[in-house]
């Protein structure tokens, strides 16, 4: 079938913009439409709206730039979570992560990436001053770095290494059980879990 002949313009457009989303083609974008398209209308209404209203009303934690429903995240928020303990990631995807190992009972700081120069990425770009003005007003007992082990996941460990080491807090980083190169997202949880329970101090690493 050809994928761009469409019998109804209306068809063709939202095809474009499913096709838009990280991993949809056109071909599996026209399978998702046509499946809404099958639908009861309600239905689709229904998922239209919740588009819309995550898109207008879903924030950002003030204190850890996790996505919540309000202006602190439940994590942030909850009394049996240890807040002198700071995991560093580089996205909410990172975050979910780490919670479904059920093995980490501090807080988070979200960067909101990595520095990646190819990418025209540069520590301006992330949520790093945050995390310096977090290390020197609150009195914390470790930060974790647990960034991708990516090259550019070890750039922005050590360009953060160095940024904290005045504050005389203490750095460490997930154990090497997670492969070099791997995505932080996809490891499995229980790998993910004894790297961070096994974590060593930052300047052993180097």
């Amino acid at each position: 079938m050809n994928y761009d002949n469409f019998p109804s313009k209306l068809l063709e457009n939202a095809v474009s913009e499913f096709s838009k989303l990280p991993g949809i083609g056109r071909k599996t974008a026209l399978r998702l439409v046509l499946h809404l398209l099958n639908q009861n209308k309600d239905e689709v209404r229904k998922f239209g709206n919740t588009i819309i209203q995550l898109r207008e009303e879903v924030k950002h934690c003030k204190s850890c730039f996790n996505i919540s429903d309000n202006d602190i995240c439940d994590i942030c928020a909850s009394p049996k979570r240890d807040n002198t303990t700071i995991c560093v990631v580089e996205s909410i995807r990172d975050v979910m992560s780490i919670e479904r190992t059920q093995q980490y009972n501090g807080i988070y700081h979200v960067l909101g990436g990595i520095i990646s120069p190819m990418d025209g990425i540069g520590p301006s770009d992330l949520r790093i001053q945050p995390l310096i003005e977090k290390a020197q007003a609150e009195d914390l007992t470790e930060i974790i770095l647990a960034l991708s082990t990516t090259m550019e996941g070890d750039t922005t460990n050590f360009y953060l290494y160095k940024k904290l080491k005045p504050h005389q807090v203490p750095i460490t980083t997930i154990a090497r059980g997670v492969s070099i190169g791997d995505e932080l997202e996809y490891t499995d949880e229980i790998t993910l879990g004894r790297s961070l329970l096994n974590r060593v101090p930052f300047d052993k690493s180097l």
